[in-house]
């Protein structure tokens, strides 16, 4: 393996070497750990770049806190003072997730700095992540959801019928049985749920197989498709195939979704993952059972699917907030 560019070699190295706080022998490490990431681990340039600022931003606070950081500074840390950086990066804005992923790329650094022999940053393994608060899915109104799978929807006349019809079928099957595009787009020709059949197969995540129901209207609309679709599809390859014939990208059925947030005037979160949303939110307000929803998407944790019982009881309140004639006032 060659060796690693000295900052007499390479020009951007030496500018990387003297922009991190610390004296000679801390900046050098930092810069072995960053051609490190590069080359051996081969991280993206951008990933680089992200870890550098991470730490960066960490012997920063700690020059201004503990004077020039050195190795044996950072051996000798508490956890008070990885605490007070975390501290000081949520006063500057960092929300938690971004402030998880700068202690990643510190942490990161003091696996190197164990690695090459000058003992650990324990400090940084006695301090614990950011509770990070999961993201909500956002669910579409029941209406705009339902207008999303029908066909005539579509406000793009110069793609070809059975090209709309394709994507209507698709749509349908991610807001009428809540599969992810993966799973849609998986479904082999032979498996196709046409008029006559209540359920069909995919394969999930994890290689789990699993049966959806299929309602009237989905096994309608790939009816429709399947008898506009030009192309001879062999039974074992897939159902939905793009305009050569070959398997449909995902990114075909994202461009349509991005199409209709313009003809319907839907927001940004409309996504075809927002339909799936929607399939468990829906069912979840008309009182479906938690657990059975959990099996109909798929999930291998109920904790996951209980975040739409957040959802709904967010949608509930906002509709109380707006009608009740008592909300918000003292009782």
């Amino acid at each position: 393996m060659a060796a690693h560019p000295s900052p007499a070699d390479d020009p951007a190295a030496e500018h990387d070497l003297v922009s991190f706080p610390g004296d000679a022998a801390l900046r050098g490490l930092a810069l072995g750990w960053l051609n490190s990431l590069a080359r051996e681990r081969r991280m993206a340039g951008n990933t680089c770049e992200a870890y550098a600022h991470d730490l960066r931003e960490f012997l920063t606070h700690l020059d201004r806190r503990l004077g020039t950081p050195t190795i044996q500074k950072l051996i000798a840390l508490k956890p008070r003072d990885v605490r007070g950086f975390m501290a000081a990066r949520r006063a500057d804005g960092l929300g938690g997730r971004s402030l998880m992923r700068e202690l990643a790329g510190i942490r990161s650094f003091g696996r190197h700095l164990e690695r090459e022999g000058h003992g650990s940053i324990a400090a940084l393994g006695a301090v614990r992540s950011p509770k990070v608060e999961r993201r909500l899915p956002r669910p579409l109104p029941v209406e705009a959801a339902v207008a999303a799978t029908q066909s005539g929807s579509r406000p793009d006349d110069e793609r070809e019928p059975w090209v709309l019809a394709r994507d209507a079928a698709v749509i349908a099957l991610l807001y009428g049985s809540g599969l992810r595009i993966s799973e849609a787009l998986g479904i082999a020709r032979k498996d196709a749920p046409t008029p006559g059949q209540d359920e069909v197969r995919v394969l999930g995540k994890g290689g789990k197989v699993r049966s959806v129901p299929v309602l009237p209207a989905v096994s309608q609309a790939i009816a429709a498709y399947l008898a506009a679709c030009p192309h001879l599809l062999a039974p074992e390859g897939p159902l939905f195939v793009g305009v050569k014939g070959g398997p449909l990208s995902p990114r075909i059925i994202q461009y349509a979704m991005a199409s209709l947030r313009g003809a319907l005037g839907l927001p940004e979160s409309a996504t075809p993952h927002a339909l799936r949303h929607s399939f468990a939110t829906h069912l979840l307000a008309r009182q479906g059972e938690l657990r059975a929803i959990q099996e109909l998407l798929g999930h291998a944790s109920l904790s996951t699917t209980q975040l739409y019982t957040r959802v709904d009881a967010a949608r509930l309140m906002s509709a109380f907030d707006a009608a009740h004639p008592r909300a918000g006032r003292a009782a």
